[in-house]
C-alpha cells in the first residue's frame, strides 16, 4: 500500500525556533578553522537562505575572492557539521506550536514525510534528534544539495516518487514559513502551506498567495492535502 500523499516541512520557523545562536556560531567556526578569516553572519538576510549561500555572503562581505570560497566550501560545511553536533542544546522546548501532534496524526494517516530545509544535512538531522522529531521523516533535502530551495523541493518530489513508491498523483505539499518556501512549492506547482511562526513578516507571505496561511501549525487540517484549495 502507498502512501495518501507527501508533505514537506521546512525546519528553521517552521518546526523549531528560538533554537539559539549554534547554528550560525557553527558557520562563522567553520569558516575561520578552514580559512582563518573571522566573518559574521550580523546583517546578512539568512531568513530562507541555504546555508552555503549564506557561507558565501559571510566570505564575500569579509573580502574572500570566489576561487577561495569555492576551493574551502566543502570543508568548511564539514567543519561546521562537526561544530553544531558538539554544541547544539536539547531543543525538545523548540517546537512550534502544533508540531508534535500535526506530525504524529499525519503519520497516522498515511502521509510520507520529508525535509526541504536550507541547513545542512548533519546540522539538520541533529537539530530534529535534539528537538525530538528526528523519527517522523524518513528522508530529506538539505542545503548543500542544490543551488535554490525550488531544486531541493524538486528533488524530494522524485526521491518520494522513484525511492518511496508515492504515485504521481498523489497529492504533495510544502509546509514553511518564509517566503523562499512559497515560491519554492509555486516552482514545483505543488501546495503550499505557509505558517507565521518564523520572523518573515505576514504581509510579504500574504503578498505571494500560498494556498492556506496559518497563524501557526495548530491550525493546519488534513483537507488542505487534498481536494482543491480555496480560492
Amino acid at each position: 500500500m502507498g502512501y495518501r500523499g507527501l508533505v514537506l516541512f521546512d525546519i528553521d520557523g517552521t518546526l523549531v525556533r528560538r533554537a539559539g545562536p549554534h547554528h550560525r556560531a557553527a558557520l562563522v567556526h567553520g569558516v575561520r578553522q578552514v580559512t582563518g578569516l573571522d566573518t559574521t553572519t550580523e546583517g546578512v538576510p539568512v531568513q530562507g537562505m541555504l546555508d552555503p549561500a549564506i557561507v558565501v555572503e559571510m566570505m564575500r562581505r569579509a573580502g574572500a575572492r570566489r576561487a577561495l570560497i569555492g576551493r574551502a566550501m566543502p570543508e568548511i560545511q564539514r567543519a561546521a557539521e562537526r561544530y553544531y553536533l558538539r554544541v547544539c542544546p536539547p531543543l525538545e522546548d523548540k517546537h512550534c506550536p502544533g508540531v508534535a501532534a500535526l506530525l504524529d496524526r499525519l503519520s497516522r494517516h498515511g502521509f510520507l514525510l520529508a525535509l526541504v530545509t536550507g541547513n545542512l544535512t548533519r546540522i539538520a538531522w541533529h537539530k530534529l534528534g535534539r528537538a525530538g522529531l528526528r523519527r517522523y521523516f524518513l528522508y530529506g533535502a538539505f542545503g548543500e544539495m542544490a543551488a535554490t530551495r525550488g531544486r531541493l523541493a524538486q528533488w524530494a518530489i522524485r526521491e518520494a516518487v522513484h525511492r518511496h513508491s508515492l504515485s504521481a498523483r498523489a497529492p504533495v505539499a510544502l509546509v514553511g514559513d518564509a517566503t523562499s518556501d512559497v515560491i519554492a512549492a509555486q516552482e514545483n506547482r505543488i501546495r503550499v502551506i505557509a505558517v507565521q511562526t518564523g520572523i518573515t513578516p505576514v504581509d510579504e507571505l500574504r503578498a505571494l498567495a500560498p494556498d492556506y496561511l496559518l497563524r501557526n501549525l495548530r491550525e493546519f487540517r488534513l483537507r488542505m492535502l487534498e481536494g482543491r484549495p480555496p480560492a
